[in-house]
């Protein structure tokens, strides 16, 4: 990893860990709205339930779990997979690699995104370095696919 990779792992840890800036809903929508720091407990975090309901909509929903993990038990439906060690360069591609190479459109920083992982460490480090790189409307789906399995079965290949 080189030094902008450890830099951008840093901004995304502090922002992961409630050392961040504080953030604000953008857009007229905020008016009033007040400012509120990240941190442990505050991330943007999604129940199964919630999670089930927004995939009816057009979330984007990335697994960071590692390859050889989605290979061997499955994963959420309609998800796709980025290992975490990716992420930050998959964010910042060309819009037509990333298509070519996840066979899904890239996200708008604009765009609903939703990441998960096994039990939710990995999918919280992904929230922040989505943040860092400027993504407005990022989720996470803290219990990741430990929970979902509790409540249905994983699509397999």
């Amino acid at each position: 990893m080189g030094l902008w990779g450890w830099w951008w792992a840093a901004r995304a840890l502090r922002l992961a860990s409630g050392c961040g800036w504080p953030v604000a809903a953008p857009g007229p929508e905020a008016a009033g709205a007040t400012s509120r720091r990240l941190c442990a407990g505050g991330a943007p975090s999604l129940s199964y339930q919630q999670l089930k309901d927004l995939k009816k909509t057009s979330v984007l929903h990335i697994d960071v779990r590692e390859r050889w993990e989605v290979d061997r038990s499955g994963k959420i439906p309609a998800s796709i997979n980025i290992p975490l060690g990716e992420l930050v360069e998959a964010l910042q591609m060309d819009p037509t690699e990333f298509e070519e190479r996840y066979n899904q459109k890239m996200p708008a920083k604009s765009d609903p995104v939703v990441f998960s992982c096994l039990a939710g460490t990995r999918s919280k480090q992904a929230l922040g370095f989505a943040m860092s790189l400027g993504f407005s409307r990022v989720q996470q789906y803290a219990g990741g696919f430990e929970d979902w399995i509790k409540h249905e079965p994983p699509e397999t290949k």
